[in-house]
């Protein structure tokens, strides 16, 4: 990580570190209690990592060393004002820019047409099922935020992210009853008609109804 610019996990360790000086198996602990994960990738050896960065960039430093019984020494972190800097600065780009990103959805729309109508189907359904499961585990979640008086504000980012996996969830079903009913026809296989499966049927009746 650059001194220049932190990365999604270095401004997530920051994050916690404005609240109070904590050594990385609490960082772990608070980041798996409030879903950082689903915003960044996040491994006990990514996240030790960071912290070496953040330590060798000036960002934070030691200001403790604790011992619980025979469990090994763990070392205590604060963030310097030059962490703070940092931070201010890599978290209004985060909030404001544009950034230019890939998802692999793209590419995979890009081809579709070149995997054929039965096999685009067929993923194309099982995108669906994954995210019908995730838009119901993301609902589970935001009840459990409401429900334990978590203030709005500190799960926003939760928030947008189930929000745009109903978005993409309706916008794929969709998708799915264009293609099957031929509104959006193949052009691999002219004059063919794919196979309508359960889930593709399911989408179809629902957008037609």
């Amino acid at each position: 990580m650059a001194a220049a610019k932190l990365t999604p996990l270095g401004v997530a360790v920051l994050e916690l570190l404005h609240e109070k000086s904590m050594h990385p198996y609490e960082m772990a602990q608070l980041m798996r209690e409030r879903y950082v994960d689903n915003r960044v990738k996040l491994k006990a050896g990514s996240l030790y990592h960071t912290v070496e960065r953040l330590l060798q960039n000036a960002f934070i430093e030691i200001v403790d060393t604790q011992r619980d019984g025979r469990r090994p020494e763990r070392t205590v972190y604060a963030m310097t004002p030059a962490g703070k800097d940092a931070f201010q600065q890599r978290a209004r780009e985060m909030l404001g820019d544009l950034a230019a990103e890939y998802p692999q959805i793209l590419s995979g729309l890009a081809v579709i047409d070149d995997l054929g109508a039965d096999i685009a189907l067929v993923e194309l359904e099982h995108r669906v099922t994954r995210l019908r499961v995730g838009v119901a585990s993301d609902q589970v979640i935001l009840h459990r935020l409401r429900e334990d008086g978590t203030p709005e504000i500190y799960w926003l980012d939760v928030r947008y992210a189930a929000a745009q996996r109903v978005f993409e969830l309706e916008w794929t079903e969709r998708l799915l009853a264009d293609l099957s009913s031929g509104r959006i026809p193949f052009q691999d296989e002219p004059g063919s008609q794919p196979t309508l499966s359960l889930v593709t049927k399911e989408s179809h009746e629902r957008k037609t109804s």
